[in-house]
Formats: structure tokens, sequence, C-alpha cells
């Protein structure tokens, strides 16, 4: 009896150490699948926690450059603003200016008809056939250059009565004119003068002849002394070199200088600037 339930246990026994072997395996293999599965999961974690880093970087730089844009674009927003303005201020500088030069232009053509009748006029009553006098415009000035010896004996500063035929015709044009002025000019040739108890020098001479003359235009022709301007100029403007006698007597000679007012021409300008800005 005893032998038998001795092997009982025995078998017993072997049947419950079996059944721990299975289920030990079984949890082994368990646990391996689990430890597989969490570095599975770990690897991707880490993988996760790496790209969530780079996009927080992406997007703090995203931020940062929109921030920029913004910004950049209220720079350029003032930027466009101001080169408006200034644009605006450039073209109505442009304006005036053209205003400007057209009015100029207007100016300096009627100042060129003027001055063109002018010649017209002084050809028509003082003649151009003699060549002792000679009319010319340069720079829009008016010149007319009398001889010395339609004006006056050599050393002296008395007019002839020659030149007084002369200026009596210079000196209707002029009056014919009440707002132009006249500058009359003495030119010498570069002899010495010897001096006497009135003249000292060619400056004196020079001087002399022109005040003489501007005296005869007002006392003896009626222009207005308001209108001339009396200049000797001696020696120091001379038409050609004073290397013969001929030269000489061409440099001894007396400029009656033309002179209309710019002023009125500038007048005319300003008032018509004013004009156009009401």
């Amino acid at each position: 009896m005893k032998k038998v339930i001795f092997a009982l246990s025995l078998v017993a026994l072997t049947l419950t150490s079996c059944g721990t072997k299975k289920k030990i395996a079984a949890l082994e293999a368990q646990n391996k699948e689990c430890q597989d599965l969490l570095n599975s999961t770990t690897v991707k974690l880490n993988l996760c926690l790496s790209e969530k880093d780079a996009l927080s970087k992406q997007n703090d730089y995203l931020k940062q450059n929109n921030s920029d844009l913004i910004s950049n674009t209220k720079d350029l927003t003032v930027l466009t603003t101001k080169g408006a303005q200034n644009l605006e201020k450039s073209l109505e500088s442009l304006k005036e200016k053209d205003l400007k030069i057209s009015r100029l232009q207007d100016a300096l053509t009627k100042k060129d008809s003027v001055t063109l009748a002018l010649v017209t006029s002084l050809k028509s009553s003082v003649g151009i056939s003699d060549p002792d006098i000679e009319i010319n415009v340069e720079k829009g000035v008016v010149f007319i250059s009398i001889a010395d010896k339609l004006l006056f004996k050599s050393g002296s500063y008395v007019v002839s009565d020659r030149a007084k035929e002369v200026l009596g015709k210079v000196a209707k044009v002029i009056n014919s004119r009440p707002t132009f002025e006249c500058m009359v000019e003495g030119h010498t040739d570069n002899v010495p003068f010897t001096g006497n108890a009135i003249l000292l020098d060619n400056w004196d001479l020079s001087v002399k002849r022109s005040t003489a003359i501007v005296r005869v235009l007002t006392k003896d022709l009626g222009v207005k002394p308001s209108q001339l301007i009396a200049a000797g100029r001696s020696e120091f403007i001379p038409l050609v070199d004073n290397n013969s006698a001929d030269n000489r007597a061409k440099n001894r000679r007396t400029r009656i200088v033309v002179l209309p007012k710019i002023d009125e021409f500038y007048d005319m300008i300003e008032k018509e600037m004013k004009n156009q800005k009401k």
C-alpha cells in the first residue's frame, strides 16, 4: 500500500514540474516580446522627440522670420510713403523749373525781338553806308561805334559839327525808347598823352570825350540825363593792335552801348510766375 502511494506522489510531482517549466518558458517568451516592444517603442519615442525638437526649432525660425518680414514690410511702407512724397516734390520742382525756363525763353525771345527792332531802327536812322559808323549786336547788346575822326580833332574833346549830325540820329532812336539806357564809352590808342593844364593822360582824354558827347545828347538833342552813363576806357580795350597808324585810328573811337533794361524782362517773368501759382 505504501508503495502505491509513493508511486502516485512521484507521478504528481513529475506532472507539476513539467507544468511549471512550460509556464516559465511562456513567461520568458512573453517577457522577451515585451522587452522587444519596449525597445522598439523607446526608439520610436526618441525619434519623435528628435523630430519634435527639430520642428520646435523650425517653428521658432519661422516665427522670427515672420516677425522680420512684418518689420520689413512696415519699413517698406514708410519708405514707399516717403518715396512717393519725394517723387511728388521732385515733380513739382521740375514743373516749376520748366515754367521758369519757358518764361526765360519767352523773355529772351522778346529781348531778341526788341534788340532786332532797335538795330533795324538805328541802321535806318543812322545809316550803314558810312564805314566810320558801325552798328552791331554782341550777346544781345547793341553797340554803335563812331570813329574818332567824325567826333573830335586830334587830342581834343570838343565835339565837331559833323558829330552833332550823327549824334542827332542816335538821339532820335534813344528818345523813342525812354526805358532804355545808353553808356557812352571813350576809347583812345596807346600813344601817351603829353598832358596839359586840363588833361593828364589818356584816361582823362577818354572820360572828357565821353562827357562831352553826353552833354551834346542832353543839352542839344533832348536826351534825358537819366538814360545816359559816361565812361572812359582809355587805351585798354583796343579793337586791333596799336602797331600802325591805321590801327591806332581804329582804336580811337566812341562807343555807345544801348542797354534795354533787363529788370523789365525779369519783372515780366516774376509776374507770370505769380499768375501761374494762382
